[in-house]
């Protein structure tokens, strides 16, 4: 068993790391598209109709990309704080009650990400003149890669391999905040 989730925390670090980068260039991409209409509209006085959905687009991608890499670096909401103030198994279970709130939100945006997908596959959107369920594919990608890495938390959490590698102690954080 634990060879089986060494292999799958293997692959999701790979994916995390490809989502990342992806996500990176994303940003960089729709950047460059805007800062082009910019360019294109105050110095040639016209303008580039496609900028706006492609960007829209772009955006929504880096940002169901970030949050799964959030998911997978473990930064998302959580009961951190608590946790290191009350009991060890008091807090494992804590935060497997919160790997199983990530893990039904993200099965959640799988199946209705999917079901808009589907619904609006038939229609184009207007100018870049793809299919309409592009618009929400980042949603179910993103929903597929949270899923992957909360299960991984999730499985890591009852065999008792590590799933965070450094938590700050308590002193930590009250040190912090001072």
């Amino acid at each position: 068993m634990h060879g089986r989730l060494a292999a799958f925390s293997r692959l999701n670090t790979r994916l995390s790391r490809a989502s990342l980068w992806l996500a990176g260039l994303g940003l960089v991409a729709m950047t460059a598209i805007v800062f082009a209409q910019v360019f294109v509209r105050y110095v040639l006085n016209d303008s580039l109709l496609w900028v706006e959905p492609a960007a829209l687009l772009l955006m929504s991608w880096f940002i169901f990309l970030g949050a799964a890499v959030g998911v997978h670096e473990a930064f998302h909401m959580g009961f951190d704080i608590l946790v290191h103030f009350v009991p060890p198994r008091v807090g494992q279970g804590l935060r497997l009650i919160s790997d199983l709130a990530v893990l039904a939100f993200s099965v959640a945006m799988v199946v209705f990400g999917w079901q808009l997908m589907a619904k609006t596959w038939g229609s184009s959107l207007p100018i870049i003149r793809l299919p309409g369920g592009f618009t929400y594919m980042p949603l179910f990608a993103g929903g597929i890669l949270m899923t992957l890495f909360t299960l991984e938390h999730a499985l890591n959490r009852l065999t008792g391999r590590p799933v965070e590698p450094d938590h700050p102690t308590p002193d930590d954080i009250l040190q912090s905040e001072a």
